[in-house]
C-alpha cells in the first residue's frame, strides 16, 4: 500500500491500531500520521491535563498538501488565525471565555426546544416515505440548524454554511485533485465572506446571539472593526460552526448505526425510554466522533516511558482511551445497559474539554427519543451495502445510513 492508502485504511477503521498500541510498552510511532500515538486512557488524560507541556498549536494540522492553486484562492479570503482549538494558556482562555458563556448549561438548554422543533420537522418530512438516507436527511441537517441559531445565522444561510464547513474538512484532510482543491477552496472562501458579512452587520446592529457577543467584545464600543479583528472573528466563527455541526452530525449518525446494527439494543431502547441517557453516553464512548487531536511537546520530556524531544508530534486518541479495558469492561462491545465506570473523554479533558458537550448530548438525546417513539420499526436497509465510515479522524461517521421502517 502507498502512504495515502495506509492512511485511508487507518482512518476508516483505526481501532485495531489503537488496540495494538494500548498493549505495547511505551508509545507507538504511527507512520500514517507521522506522530507518536497516545492510546491509553491514563496517558491521554495526562497529555490533555498538561497543556503547558503538550501544546495545541498543531491540533488541526492538515493531512494533505494544499496545492498552490488552491492556496491562491484561499489568499482571497480570510487568513488562518489561532482559535480556541489551536491556542494555549492565556490566549486559549481569552478565546474560550465567550464560548463558555454562549454554551453554558443554561443557554444550551434554552436552545433545545428549537432543536426539538427542528428534529420533529425533519422526521415529519421523511416519515411517510418508508425509507431514507439519514445522514443527508437528518444527521447533517439538525446540528447545522441548531448551531446556526446559536451563532445567529438566518436559517436560509445554514445550508451554505454547512456546505462550506464540510468543504473545509475535505480540503485539509482528504486527497483531492488540484481542480477539486480549487473548487473546495472557493467554497471555503464563500463561507468566510458570509461570516464576515454577519460580523460587520452584528457589530453595527447587535442581537442576542454569539456572533453579536464576539463582535461586540472584539473592539471598544463605537469603533469599526479592524482587518485583523475581522480575520480573527471569521476564524473563530468558522471553527465553531465546523466543530459544532461536523461532530454532532457524526455522533448522531454513528450512534444510530450501532443501535440499528444490534436489533436487541434498538428494541431495548424502544421499550425503555429511560435508557436514552445511557445510550447517549455509550454512543459517545464506543465510537467517538472526534477520534483524535494532535499535540506537540514544548520541551524534552518522558511520556509512558518514551523519551520525547521538544517539538515531537503526538496523535492523542480520545477514541482509543474510550476503549481501554483498564477503565471499561468489554470495551469493544456496544452496550447501552453497561454498568461500571461510564466516564469517557469523547469531549476531551482538561483545559480544552469541549464547551459544547451539553448541546451535543441534548441533540442526540432528542434524536433517540424521537426516533424510538415515532419510528420503532426503523432498521438498516438490507438491500443496500453495509455502511462505510468516512476516512477521517475529525468526524467519524458513516458516509451514508440507508434505513427502512
Amino acid at each position: 500500500m502507498g502512504d495515502q492508502e495506509l492512511r485511508d485504511a487507518f482512518y476508516r477503521d483505526p481501532y485495531p491500531v489503537y488496540e495494538r498500541a494500548r498493549r505495547a510498552g511505551g508509545l507507538t510511532y504511527l507512520p500514517e500520521a507521522d506522530a507518536w500515538l497516545v492510546a491509553r486512557d491514563e496517558d491521554v488524560r495526562e497529555v490533555l491535563r498538561r497543556d503547558g507541556d503538550f501544546s495545541s498549536a498543531n491540533a488541526l494540522l492538515p493531512d494533505v498538501a494544499v496545492s498552490e492553486a488552491a492556496l491562491g484562492v484561499l489568499a482571497g479570503g480570510f487568513g488562518p488565525r489561532r482559535t480556541v482549538v489551536s491556542s494555549d494558556g492565556a490566549d486559549h482562555r481569552r478565546h474560550r471565555a465567550p464560548l463558555n458563556r454562549a454554551l453554558s448549561t443554561a443557554r444550551s438548554a434554552a436552545l433545545l426546544p428549537y432543536a426539538r422543533e427542528c428534529a420533529h420537522g425533519l422526521v415529519d418530512g421523511i416519515a411517510g416515505a418508508g425509507r431514507a438516507e439519514l445522514v443527508a436527511a437528518y444527521a447533517r441537517r439538525l446540528p447545522g440548524l441548531v448551531v446556526g441559531r446559536l451563532v445567529g445565522l438566518d436559517p436560509a444561510d445554514v445550508p451554505a454554511a454547512v456546505h462550506g464547513g464540510y468543504r473545509a474538512e475535505e480540503l485539509l484532510f482528504r486527497p483531492l485533485s488540484v481542480p477539486e482543491q480549487v473548487a473546495a477552496a472557493e467554497d471555503v472562501v464563500a463561507l468566510q465572506r458570509l461570516l464576515d458579512g454577519y460580523v460587520r452587520e452584528r457589530r453595527a446592529r447587535p442581537r442576542e446571539d454569539l456572533c453579536s457577543d464576539l463582535a461586540s467584545a472584539a473592539a471598544p464600543p463605537g469603533g469599526a472593526l479592524g482587518e485583523e479583528q475581522r480575520h480573527e472573528l471569521v476564524a473563530h466563527l468558522q471553527n465553531l460552526l465546523i466543530a459544532g455541526f461536523l461532530t454532532s452530525s457524526a455522533l448522531i449518525a454513528t450512534t444510530l448505526l450501532h443501535l440499528l446494527s444490534d436489533r436487541r439494543q434498538w428494541e431495548l431502547l424502544c421499550s425503555d425510554p429511560a435508557l436514552v441517557p445511557a445510550a447517549v453516553e455509550e454512543g459517545l464512548r464506543f465510537d467517538t466522533a472526534i477520534q483524535a487531536f494532535r499535540r506537540v511537546t514544548t520541551r524534552p520530556l518522558e511520556l509512558a516511558g518514551t523519551r520525547l524531544p521538544a517539538g515531537a508530534a503526538l496523535l492523542v486518541a480520545y477514541a482509543s482511551a474510550n476503549r481501554d479495558g483498564r477503565r471499561h469492561e468489554e470495551p469493544g462491545v456496544f452496550d447501552i445497559g453497561r454498568g461500571g465506570d461510564r466516564s469517557h473523554v469523547a469531549f476531551g479533558y482538561g483545559p480544552h474539554a469541549c464547551p459544547g458537550s451539553h448541546l451535543a448530548r441534548g441533540q442526540l438525546r432528542i434524536t433517540l427519543e424521537l426516533f424510538t417513539g415515532a419510528l420503532p420499526g426503523l432498521r438498516l436497509d438490507g438491500a443496500r451495502p453495509a455502511p462505510r465510515m468516512c476516512p477521517t479522524l475529525i468526524h467519524r461517521s458513516p458516509e451514508a445510513l440507508h434505513v427502512t421502517w
